[in-house]
């Protein structure tokens, strides 16, 4: 894929999670997809595979929100396979702290799929606002 394909397939993405709907989000991770968050807290660290994501990172994350998670995409900038995205997200959490998180994402897309994402954030509102995540190994 070209740039402009991959910039549109992650606008696409960001047009469903800025209306809460992750699946355009889920369908383009590929089976082997690295995703690695930046920092130090009890989410950093690298999630590798579709399988794994969703369920050490994915589910455990969106069970501490009381809301639907949005996130808006405010600048999108493609070049070869990489895609760079600043976005922020927007929830309340079950425990009624508000989680407003900035992003910056860089991906590497292969064909019509994120095949690895680091994302770098706030990690010290990350600490405050979520609960660790239990590791799940396997």
């Amino acid at each position: 894929m070209s740039a402009h394909d991959n910039k549109l397939l992650m606008q696409r993405i960001f047009d469903g999670l800025a209306r809460g709907d992750a699946r355009p989000f889920l369908d383009a991770l590929d089976e082997t997809t690295v995703w690695t968050l930046g920092g130090t807290n009890a989410w950093s660290g690298a999630y590798v595979g579709k399988t794994a994501i969703r369920r050490d990172l994915l589910t455990p994350l969106f069970a501490q929100f009381a809301d639907p998670y949005l996130n808006v995409a405010d600048t999108i900038i493609a070049e070869g396979d990489t895609v760079v995205v600043e976005c922020r997200g927007k929830v309340t959490t079950k425990a009624g702290q508000r989680y407003d998180n900035h992003y910056c994402w860089v991906c590497r897309v292969a064909g019509d799929k994120i095949v690895s994402l680091t994302e770098y954030m706030d990690t010290e509102l990350v600490a405050k606002a979520l609960a660790a995540p239990e590791r799940v190994t396997g």
